[in-house]
């Protein structure tokens, strides 16, 4: 009999430091001009983030001997093919009005692995999970490649005028694929399956603890909505995130 699993789900956060309570704040939930301004910012990184991280899962899982993905017409840069209509859509809008851009969460399509079909599966799932984070981290220093390489000598030489038109929202909008995918990798390492530190987790284990461990995996997407509604979440990822920021700090 042939199961196919499913890898995790994409998870992006765009979190702040200030907490903001949407009751609190009134008719400002409303307000319109910074939603756009964090939507046009934000919307093409996380778009770029996810779309790739889940091309990546299905295009290692293929290499390893899986062609369920690319059966499933998967391995493609069609935002479509991995867009999902609540978590990467209506959840994100809904979170970025009532918290006044200050949270955004969500998530993509799974991509579709069948372990079966690795000469190695424990092993072989752990290296498919690990290449999201990987390619998010990866992301994240090409962006800062093109700022300092690419934007910043160009916005030396143009004008003040088209500086301040074009260069500063570019700018803005790279320096927002960085944090993005850098918390991204981050959350998703995080060893719950199913995000990708679970799935990586269960290779270093045992047959036995693998198939242990494994069964929290349904309530999976439970416990990290109460990781990340604690804020339990934070003292795992945002060290990551700080030290993966000082790292390409060195780019």
């Amino acid at each position: 009999m042939t199961i196919v699993f499913r890898t995790k789900y994409s998870f992006y956060l765009n979190v702040t430091k200030q907490t903001v309570n949407p009751f609190e704040k009134g008719l400002n939930i409303l307000d319109l001009s910074n939603i756009v301004r964090h939507i046009v910012i934000s919307a093409f990184p996380i778009l770029i983030a996810i779309v790739f991280h889940e091309l990546s899962h299905g295009f290692v899982a293929n290499r390893l001997g899986d062609p369920t993905a690319k059966m499933m017409g998967r391995l493609t840069l069609n935002p479509i093919a991995h867009i999902d209509p609540i978590g990467t859509i209506l959840m994100p809008l809904m979170l970025l009005i009532l918290t006044n851009g200050q949270f955004v969460f969500g998530y993509a399509k799974p991509v579709p692995i069948n372990p079966m079909n690795f000469k190695n599966p424990k092993r072989d799932m752990a290296i498919s999970a690990a290449a999201g984070p990987v390619t998010n981290i990866l992301l994240s220093i090409f962006s800062i490649l093109i700022l300092k390489l690419v934007i910043a000598p160009l916005s030396f030489f143009l004008p003040e005028s088209v500086s301040s038109t074009v260069m500063t929202p570019l700018i803005m909008i790279f320096q927002s694929s960085v944090v993005v995918n850098v918390v991204l990798a981050a959350f998703n390492m995080i060893p719950i399956p199913p995000l990708d530190g679970g799935r990586v987790l269960t290779g270093f284990l045992s047959h036995n603890q693998a198939v242990s461990f494994s069964k929290i995996e349904p309530f999976g997407f439970i416990i990290v909505i109460f990781l990340i509604a604690t804020g339990i979440a934070n003292y795992f990822v945002m060290p990551i995130v700080n030290l993966f920021l000082r790292l390409l700090e060195l780019f």
